[in-house]
């Protein structure tokens, strides 16, 4: 089939543009390097027949109604609200932090005495970052902040990120929140599930359009970019320019799975470990999915520097020169006029899914 675009990539970037172009009359060529659909969120079933995540847990979620009802076009949702624990030093605890997780942390009277502060302070239900918690004139919310910090998330975010987390940009450490309520979702959003059928099926789905040619295991040449009257890449920017500003850097993951004989293996889905663990979490993918199966299985997630001849880049590391960096290659981006760059990779920006599907569909309507 002769293309007038071409997507590059097909994660949620790629896969929504080109659903979007095929079904405005747009002929259009979808490849991706891998082997497989849906990028990083690409799912199948193990050995046992239990429905994995490859590349660690994706939940969708999101309060905007105009992504889940496109999605919903793609795929039916098995409702499902995330709860996470963090295991700080062999206490169960409750994350993102809230008031029941000041009652697994502290004595009683701690407990009850900085709740009471908090709610004052800030209402109930608020959500208030711990960095800010940690600037408090209040000797005891100021305490409880540090302690916290310390306890869940300093050695965490230096295993995740590779550096101390006073070396990242700001902006990484304010997602850190505290909630002042007893909900134990980790999610709020209006509209939360997981695919029924799974993410690849999903995916399916989505390039399912008879005016899409999916070719998989296949290197984009940039070379080629003269065949088409729009391209849509996806991947990471500076590959596209040769790297000709650096390599930006990004982090990235193994992931070891492993099949437990038994039915189940922690209380739910996520167990982040912030200790001296080499791992950062633990993921027990039935509790995502509803599968009953007599065994289970998990996956242990471990960040590591990414070597682009190893693997593959899951993170941009924002900080101050990095994204001068990634601005030289933007530059280079808009003297383009018929490439559009989209998604995490290649707007070095760190989207969650339904943000990366509002970004794919503005591109698409632009285009």
């Amino acid at each position: 089939m002769a293309a007038d675009c071409l997507v590059v990539g097909l994660g949620f970037a790629g896969a929504v543009v080109a659903e979007r172009l095929a079904s405005a009359g747009k002929k259009v060529r979808a490849i991706d390097q891998r082997g497989h659909l849906g990028g990083n969120c690409y799912d199948c079933l193990d050995e046992t027949g239990i429905l994995v995540q490859k590349y660690g847990p994706h939940i969708f979620h999101t309060d905007n109604a105009t992504v889940w009802n496109y999605l919903s076009q793609f795929t039916e949702w098995l409702p499902y609200e995330h709860k996470v624990q963090a295991n700080v030093g062999g206490k169960k605890v409750s994350l993102p932090v809230n008031l029941n997780s000041l009652d697994q942390l502290f004595s009683e009277n701690e407990a009850k005495t900085i709740a009471a502060k908090l709610i004052e302070t800030f209402g109930p239900g608020a959500k208030v970052s711990i960095m800010q918690l940690r600037q408090s004139a209040d000797h005891d919310l100021k305490k409880v902040a540090d302690e916290i910090y310390q306890k869940i998330f300093h050695n965490y975010t230096k295993k995740q990120w590779g550096v101390p987390p006073e070396e990242l940009d700001p902006a990484i450490i304010e997602r850190v929140p505290l909630w002042t309520d007893r909900d134990e979702r980790y999610f709020k959003d209006k509209f939360q599930g997981i695919p029924r059928h799974g993410y690849t099926k999903m995916f399916e789905r989505l390039l399912g359009h008879p005016n899409i040619e999916v070719v998989l295991n296949e290197e984009f040449k940039p070379a080629n970019s003269q065949d088409y009257e729009q391209i849509v890449y996806t991947g990471p920017i500076d590959d596209y320019f040769n790297h000709q500003h650096g390599r930006l850097p990004y982090r990235s993951l193994s992931f070891y799975f492993e099949k437990i004989g038994q039915p189940w293996y922690q209380e739910v889905a996520v167990v982040n470990f912030p200790g001296t663990e080499g791992f950062t979490r633990v993921t027990e993918f039935k509790h995502l999915t509803g599968q009953e199966h007599e065994a289970t299985a998990i996956v242990r997630e471990y960040p590591e520097e990414h070597l682009p001849e190893k693997n593959i880049p899951s993170y941009p590391i924002m900080n101050e020169a990095s994204r001068a960096q990634y601005q030289k290659y933007q530059a280079e981006a808009a003297k383009l006029e018929n490439v559009a760059f989209v998604g995490r990779l290649a707007e070095f920006k760190y989207y969650d899914m339904d943000d990366v599907v509002e970004r794919g569909l503005s591109v698409a309507r632009n285009i």
